[in-house]
């Protein structure tokens, strides 16, 4: 039953029962309201339920007998609550789970990384709180393909649109090769688990505007497929792993808005990774296409206007200086010495009296000029 792409509204109908071997169900794109009919979980043989982008609310009712899920897409809806852990247990087959752009809360649940098949996790744009569960190193669909250039069955898995390469791409026949993990938008905390890294077959990677802290993996290098990797907008810290060089699938990059420091590194795809907007908000941050690094990693500051009150503190000091020891080179040898304070007084006495003689003098001869001026 596809019915996707119309205007329908309305609450989803209870006729379930009557059609146990519906293998496919598309509403998405509608206006549907109202929650997911608990009959729906008589559909032992459902494998794609796609209800994406309608009005639907509430809790998820239990499917815990649609054992054979391929794809369970949910996304831009209005659906709260926890994340089922039934999801993990009895839908083992799931090659996709979008959950994003809801309401959902708590923390990520264990049982997903039993998900051994998924090719397209997506959980972004909810409430979810806590760490990501380490045991993600478990999703081996994200390290080999898991479907066969032969097997034609999975082709049909419904249309999504899915972030690759920094923008929302719309994917229908070619959804299959999508490799995607998306947990951004939420508030996530702790540090990116190191089990991450094992996920070799990954393609897009983002765990944006979350609250992680800690460092980048330093095995990240390892995800020798990785084409997208956004962890902007945490609280991330330290430097960049000098294993990223070795990414040299990743064409979009972005890690602004974080606390991390030190040289970005060089070689590879970064020296295509020109923009700076890549690493904005990393106020330690250096080097290409960055601002050159210093040599103590800092750049000094200088207060505005300070450089005037340094020059003029350094000038009352040396006049200080100065002035003490002008005076007391002169004036201590006086007080100290007897014979050079008479010899100094004598001095002074004898150019006093030879001063007013010479001015005595002048003034006599200046008399004279004086009389003979006014004689003739």
């Amino acid at each position: 039953m596809v019915i996707s792409n119309n205007y329908l509204s309305g609450e989803i109908p209870h006729f379930w029962n009557s059609i146990p071997d519906l293998y496919i169900v598309d509403m998405s794109n509608n206006s549907l309201s109202g929650t997911i009919p608990r009959s729906i979980d008589s559909l032992r043989a459902l494998r794609y339920l796609i209800l994406s982008s309608n009005n639907l609310s509430g809790e998820l009712p239990s499917l815990r007998n649609c054992t054979n899920m391929k794809s369970l897409d949910l996304g831009e809806n209005k659906f709260s609550g926890n994340i089922p852990a039934w999801i993990g247990e009895n839908m083992l087959s799931l090659l996709i789970l979008r959950l994003s752009s809801n309401s959902f809360t708590a923390s990520i649940p264990s049982q997903l990384c039993d998900l051994s098949n998924l090719h397209i996790l997506d959980l972004s744009h909810n409430n979810l709180a806590g760490h990501i569960p380490p045991c993600v190193g478990n999703l081996s669909g994200f390290k080999v393909s898991v479907i066969s250039d032969k097997d034609t069955s999975y082709l049909y898995q419904g249309k999504l649109k899915a972030v690759t390469k920094g923008r929302v791409q719309d994917f229908g026949s070619t959804l299959y090769l999508v490799n995607s993990l998306d947990l951004s938008n939420n508030y996530l905390s702790g540090e990116i688990p190191m089990e991450l890294t094992t996920l070799i077959n990954l393609w897009t990677l983002n765990l944006s505007m979350n609250h992680l802290t800690g460092i980048i993996p330093s095995r990240i290098g390892n995800m020798e497929s990785i084409e997208t990797l956004d962890l902007s907008i945490n609280q991330l810290s330290g430097s960049i792993p000098q294993s990223m060089v070795s990414l040299t699938f990743l064409n979009h990059l972005n890690l602004s808005y974080n606390n991390l420091s030190g040289n970005v590194p060089t070689g590879n795809q970064f020296n295509s990774l020109v923009d700076p907007s890549v690493y904005e908000g990393n106020a330690a941050l250096c080097g290409f296409p960055l601002p050159d690094c210093q040599d103590n990693g800092e750049t000094p500051q200088v207060p505005s206007g300070g450089g005037k009150e340094f020059e003029w503190l350094g000038f009352v000091i040396s006049a200080v200086i100065g002035f003490i020891v002008g005076f007391w080179g002169v004036c201590g040898s006086l007080v100290i010495n007897k014979s050079w304070r008479q010899a100094y007084f004598h001095f002074i006495d004898r150019m006093k009296y030879a001063l007013i003689d010479f001015v005595s003098a002048i003034g006599k001869h200046l008399q004279k000029i004086s009389k003979g001026t006014k004689e003739s």
